[in-house]
């Protein structure tokens, strides 16, 4: 039977795929051997075709839009894509990184369909949007140990004031009059995460940063803690957020479900009991003044 459809194949293509001749096994041959490897990409392909087939009668998204906060550390995005791609294959995601209010924003636009967001003040009930607790980083305020607020001892917290902080911004037009954890009315504003912790490194200005995405240069000195006496930790919490009205599917609910999975018992625990300072919200003065978050 095998023979038969390999005498009709070779047929077909109108050349011999093994040789039969000069060997007492038959052997593929260099046309025999070009070809096998198209088959198997060929057969892959089918394999492929059949599995998003049975995805999408199962209701399998075809397509995941995901936008995460910039100040999720990135451990954690990729550790739930990595385990997403091996549990979904089939299912083709977007990524987009974004800060603060662009990320609500393009859940609330329909542009994605999950997002991790950071601190929304006001939106925590808003009826379009569905908030799911998915843990927290700790921010912590840093500078160059060559900056004069390195050295300011118990005055750090009235120096903060006076020295240029490095806010972040972002691009969303739902918080655009709002500033988070704005301490110095001299502020420089940056779009971009990673240009911001570089500015830190050459002592051009002081920032609140993600922990986990400074603990490398707190640990080599490139950059210092400031801690003002009696300050609380500060805490910047995220949410798994989807539209009321456009709840994920299978694929969206496990990545979901992946994130809240990476916070452990202990964290949970330390979310409830913690002591934390919130962020400072000030309106904008004045008028047309970039929204940012620090």
């Amino acid at each position: 039977m095998i023979s038969y459809a390999i005498a009709n194949l070779e047929a077909q293509l109108g050349f011999p795929l093994f040789d039969r001749e000069s060997t007492r096994k038959p052997q593929l041959t260099a046309a025999g051997r070009s070809i096998l490897a198209e088959a198997r990409t060929v057969s892959d392909g089918i394999a492929g075709l059949r599995a998003k087939a049975r995805g999408l009668i199962r209701g399998l998204e075809p397509e995941l839009h995901l936008v995460v906060d910039v100040m999720l550390p990135t451990e954690r995005l990729v550790d739930a894509l990595t385990a997403f791609r091996d549990e979904f294959p089939t299912v083709a995601l977007r990524l987009r990184v974004e800060a603060l209010g662009a990320v609500t924003q393009l859940v609330l636009d329909g542009v994605a369909a999950i997002g991790i967001s950071g601190p929304m003040p006001g939106f925590a009930s808003h009826p379009a949007i569905e908030p799911i607790r998915v843990g927290e980083v700790e921010l912590v305020a840093v500078a160059a140990p060559k900056h004069p607020l390195a050295k300011a001892g118990r005055n750090l917290h009235a120096a903060m004031r006076e020295h240029v902080q490095l806010v972040l911004s972002d691009r969303s037009e739902l918080t655009k009059s709002v500033d988070f954890a704005v301490v110095s009315p001299r502020t420089w504003r940056l779009s971009d995460l990673g240009a911001k912790l570089l500015l830190l490194r050459a002592g051009i200005g002081w920032g609140n940063m993600p922990f986990p995405m400074v603990q490398e240069d707190l640990g080599s000195g490139s950059l210092v803690r400031l801690d003002p006496p009696g300050a609380l930790a500060f805490t910047y919490g995220f949410e798994a957020i989807y539209r009321s009205d456009s709840p994920p599917g299978p694929a969206g609910s496990w990545l979901i479900e992946r994130f809240r999975s990476q916070v452990t018992p202990e964290q949970k625990k330390l979310e409830l009991r913690r002591p934390t300072k919130p962020a400072t919200l000030r309106r904008e003065q004045p008028q047309g003044r970039r929204k940012s978050r620090k």
